[in-house]
């Protein structure tokens, strides 16, 4: 992690929030509160870590080898996909999986719930770079709360006169003990797109379990998920709405030394990604003045 520096900020922040910057002038927001503790940066509205009081492992994976640098999306966490998933549909130059994981976001608002909670509220700033990829007039909004679950709702309102479509996910990395002793629930006999197959259809029979790289689109499916880790001694339950799309993710040993950011030789071991998602034919179309959400609620139990 990079070291951090208090640094002014004009909104007057909860209690429980801190705003700060590194020496590269990223900016970050540090959260301790009576249920959780939480790092969030405002580039890419990226919630960077969370760990309830009561666990006593972090729930969010965060690589050692992050890249933390203007432009460039974050390895963990909670990286958001959004306005397409994969590589764009007719532009393969504009940034994979969309542009708001790497645009600099605008802290809105900042408050402790009754629950004893952190909201925050940001939105997406409208750059050059931003307005380059894409176009059509738009506010997206995305509201955080940090206690004993996490949760976060995207919000995307169409400012146009046209409808627009759009793909999106949240891309959570998840920590687990080791990837090969942990099992998957909630989707059995959901439809899915096997990516390391060429999008091959099938449908899923049973728990998920893990032994080599994996990376499927499950769609029609508003189900929650359930990571179950012996490991680790505990569940980490997945509940989302607004999504239709969940798309299960370990690159495995090879692809992750591929990747420069994925931290040590067996880091790899200690993550599943569980996204939920709008994404291939579950892709949203949001007509003027609508607002469409994507929400979703972490929470961990011990087994």
């Amino acid at each position: 992690m990079p070291s951090l520096q208090l640094v002014e900020k004009d909104l007057q922040l909860d209690s429980h929030v801190t705003f700060c910057q590194d020496a590269n002038g990223l900016k970050f927001l540090e959260i301790e509160n009576d249920h959780a503790t939480a790092k969030v940066a405002l580039q890419g509205g990226h919630v960077m870590t969370w760990q309830p009081r009561h666990a006593h492992d972090p729930v969010l994976w965060l690589s050692d080898h992050a890249r933390y640098v203007h432009g460039r999306s974050i390895r963990g966490g909670v990286p958001i996909c959004w306005p397409w998933f994969g590589a764009h549909p007719t532009d393969s130059t504009l940034c994979p999986h969309g542009f708001a994981r790497v645009m600099p976001w605008d802290l809105m608002d900042s408050c402790t719930l009754p629950d004893g909670s952190t909201r925050l509220v940001m939105q997406i700033m409208n750059t050059p770079v931003a307005q380059k990829q894409l176009s059509y007039p738009y506010t997206l909004t995305l509201t955080v709360d940090i206690g004993d679950t996490l949760k976060l709702a995207l919000a995307t309102t169409n400012r146009g006169s046209h409808p627009f479509m759009i793909g999106e996910a949240f891309h959570t990395y998840f920590q687990v003990s080791d990837v090969e002793n942990i099992s998957l629930g909630g989707l059995d006999g959901a439809e899915y797109a096997d990516k390391v197959l060429n999008y091959e259809r099938a449908t899923q029979e049973g728990e998920i379990r893990f032994d080599g790289e994996f990376d499927r689109v499950y769609m029609h499916t508003n189900a929650n998920c359930v990571i179950r880790d012996p490991g680790l001694n505990r569940f980490i339950r997945i509940s989302k709405s607004g999504s239709n799309a969940t798309v299960i993710w370990t690159p495995w040993q090879e692809k992750a030394h591929e990747l420069g950011d994925m931290g040590t030789d067996d880091s790899w071991r200690r993550m599943i990604c569980v996204e939920s998602a709008n994404a291939l034919e579950n892709m949203v179309m949001i007509t003027p003045n609508q607002t469409h959400t994507m929400s979703v609620k972490y929470s961990t139990q011990m087994l």
